[in-house]
Formats: C-alpha cells, sequence, structure tokens
C-alpha cells in the first residue's frame, strides 16, 4: 500500500468509492427460516414504548410469533396487546410467562434495574434472551450475569444494535486500514433538548413512568444514552477501558430528579487513546455524535452517516512569535467526504431491525450475537465505572477483578 503522511482529497473519494467490493462480507444474515409450523414462540417483557417497539419488529421476522406479553402497568400491557392481536397470552409477573414451556424466547425491555434478575430468572428457565442495554443496573450484578451465562448453552444478546449497522463495520474496516493514521481521541455525545419526563396521570405511577429519573432504577444518561457510543468504542478498538474520570449534576432540570441532566466523562484505553463520552439533555446541538481523531484525518459518524475530513499540510509564510515572514506549516482542517459505507440508493433496515432478525438466526444456527455476554459485559462495567467516578469524583480504574 502506498506510504504516505496525509490523505489527498482525491485520495479519500477513490478509497472511498472501492469499499463496496468488500461490503458484502460485512452483511449479517437476517436469519434462517423455520417451516410456518415451527415458529420462534417469543415472550416480550416489558410493554412500554421500547418493548412495543421491538414487538413491531418481531411481527415483521419471517418464523417468529410472539404469544406472550407481561408489564406490571395495565395501560402498557393493553397497548401492546392491541398492536399484537388478542390471542397473546397477557401477565403481570414475568415468572409466570417464563414457565410456559413454548416460550423459546423472551425480550427483556424493562428498566435497568430489572435486567439481571429477569435476565438471570430466563437463562435459568432454559430460555433465549434479547436484553436491553446496558446488561446490568451495577458491576457485581454484571459479573453475576456474565457467570450465568456463561453457563448456559441458550443465546443471550444484549441491544447494543450499532454492532450490526453496516456504517459502523465501515468505520471499523477503515480503521484497520490506517486511514486515520494514529488515533489518539474520541470525541462522543448523545445530547438532547428535553426533560426526558412522560406526562404521568396518577402521581403514584411517577415512579413508574419516569423510572429514568431516579437512581434506584437507572444510571442516567451513561446508561440509557450514551451506553451505545461507549459500546461502540469498544467495537472499534477491540479494547477495554483502563480507567474513567468524570462529573456530573442536575444543574437545569431541577424537577427533583435525581439521575443527572449532564454528564462529562473521560476514559483512557491502551496506547494512551482517549475516549471523552458526554450528554447533555439542555442542548441538542448535533445530537448524535462519534468524532474518532487521527493524525491523517477526522472520521464524524452521525446518525446513519459519516464524513472524513483530510488533514492537509501547507507550509505558508505568515508571522511566528513576532517574526513576520517566517515559515510555518499550516495543518488544517480538510473538506467533508462522506463515507460510503453502502450501494447507492440501498435501503437498509435500522439497526434494530438487524440486531433482532440476527438474535432470531442465532437461535435457529445456534450461532453467537455480535453484541454478547463478553462484549456487552465490558461495556456494561465501563458505564458504572462511568457514573461511579462521577459520584465519587474519583478517578476509577479497571480493577482485576472485573477481568473474566
Amino acid at each position: 500500500m502506498k506510504k504516505f503522511n496525509h490523505y489527498s482529497r482525491k485520495e479519500f473519494l477513490t478509497r472511498s468509492g472501492l469499499m463496496l467490493s468488500s461490503l458484502a462480507l460485512d452483511k449479517l444474515p437476517l436469519f434462517s427460516s423455520r417451516l410456518s409450523t415451527d415458529q420462534v414462540q417469543v415472550g416480550i417483557i416489558g410493554t412500554g414504548s421500547r418493548g412495543t417497539g421491538l414487538a413491531k419488529i418481531l411481527m415483521g421476522i419471517n418464523g417468529v410469533k410472539i404469544t406472550a406479553l407481561c408489564d406490571v402497568y395495565p395501560p402498557h400491557l393493553n397497548k401492546a396487546r392491541q398492536i399484537v392481536g388478542d390471542k397473546v397470552s397477557t401477565y403481570t409477573d414475568y415468572r409466570k410467562l417464563l414457565e410456559d414451556k413454548n416460550i423459546e424466547a423472551v425480550v427483556i425491555a424493562t428498566p435497568l434495574f430489572l435486567h439481571h434478575p429477569m435476565a438471570k430468572d430466563a437463562i435459568q428457565a432454559e430460555k433465549h434472551v434479547y436484553l436491553e442495554k446496558a446488561m446490568a443496573y451495577d458491576i457485581p450484578q454484571a459479573i453475576d450475569l456474565r457467570k450465568v451465562v456463561e453457563a448456559s448453552s441458550k443465546v443471550f444478546q444484549v441491544g447494543f444494535q450499532y454492532r450490526y449497522f453496516a456504517l459502523y463495520h465501515k468505520v471499523k474496516e477503515v480503521i484497520s486500514q490506517n486511514w486515520l493514521g494514529k488515533i489518539t481521541h474520541f470525541e462522543c455525545q448523545y445530547n438532547r433538548n428535553s426533560n426526558w419526563r412522560f406526562p404521568v396521570n396518577n402521581p403514584k405511577d411517577e415512579k413508574l413512568i419516569n423510572w429514568r429519573m431516579y437512581r434506584a432504577y437507572c444510571g442516567g444518561p451513561l446508561s440509557e444514552l450514551c451506553a451505545h457510543q461507549i459500546d461502540a468504542v469498544h467495537y472499534l478498538l477491540d479494547k477495554r477501558p483502563i480507567k474513567v474520570v468524570g462529573f456530573g449534576g442536575v444543574n437545569y432540570w431541577k424537577d427533583g430528579r435525581e439521575t443527572y441532566d449532564h454528564i462529562r466523562t473521560v476514559y483512557e484505553y491502551p496506547e494512551g487513546i482517549q475516549s471523552s463520552v458526554t450528554s447533555v439533555l439542555s442542548n441538542a446541538y448535533n445530537g448524535y455524535n462519534i468524532r474518532i481523531l487521527g493524525d491523517r484525518a477526522t472520521l464524524e459518524i452521525q446518525r446513519d452517516k459519516a464524513f472524513i475530513y483530510a488533514e492537509s499540510t501547507k507550509n505558508q509564510q505568515g508571522t511566528v512569535d513576532g517574526v513576520t515572514g517566517a515559515t510555518l506549516l499550516a495543518r488544517t482542517q480538510g473538506e467533508a467526504e462522506e463515507l460510503i459505507f453502502k450501494e447507492k440508493n440501498e435501503q437498509l433496515p435500522d439497526p434494530s431491525v438487524l440486531s433482532l432478525q440476527h438474535f432470531i438466526h442465532c437461535i435457529v444456527t445456534n450461532d453467537k450475537p455480535l453484541s454478547n455476554a463478553h462484549t456487552a459485559y465490558d461495556s456494561t462495567i465501563a458505564i458504572h465505572m462511568g457514573n461511579l467516578a462521577a459520584e465519587t469524583e474519583t478517578v476509577q480504574h479497571w480493577k482485576p477483578e472485573y477481568t473474566p
């Protein structure tokens, strides 16, 4: 491969176009469908907005039949039943759902504090499990759940769905081919301008509906929003963090919430790579964004596209330390070039669709999910390290007991 210090605009355009021949290798198998008389029977535990969204996706996958729903909040359960159909069984106790021997797999989309007990019970009930991120409410729970999954032969997948999106596969290829040069920093953000609340008709249902506001149930923006970017950095680097510092608080939405309305963390990875991870709930500028900084180029990942900015170098005459006419080396950000990761006019499914399709595929073929107990475990530990760093105002290190 040609050696050079910096990519020209033309070189980036050329190299980006060449990727189409290799993209097919990265496309995931959707699933291996069974006969219509031998469908994968699925139960959904947690039928709020995320749970009903996943139900709609599952209803569009051949070889899948939703046979049971569970939620402790009747309005959510009734709404989901209207979507799925009246023939489905409904429960308010998830353990009753798990007793149904006909159910092969469960999708768990409940508040974070319930992830560990529900997933553990489901695995021990011999069910395949699709668990929404993060894997557990705290580090001890994550360690325990990983051990339970490792002792089982059942499929266990966690909802870090961007591992299934071709955009991130292409970015990983770009990094492996050294397009960006030496990478030293990631800058990640997931910002919103919203109080992040849902309306509550009865005050006694406040914590049931707005569980994200309370520390007993949730890890705040780092576990609910930035979790995706923390996992994306792990996927792209194939590394786990060494340590993290963080700051957070409630400085805008002073409405009685306990979880932060903003948090800023900096993770350090092997080889001196640092990743800043930020979430602000009072400003939506650039929303979801990941910037990867290399000495040859910067790559910016947006929601469903990415751009490369090549570093350009040229000699100019200017003033250096008061000396006019001195020569200075000016490095400037190049123009944005979109990173091509799909065929022209190709419509790719939403990452959540790809994720659930692959979950069913893994059940049928006994394949291993891309977002599995090991990858999700590393990201879950990192999430809680970040929150602990902010809460205790200390540097949190990856401890030996965290390593499987």
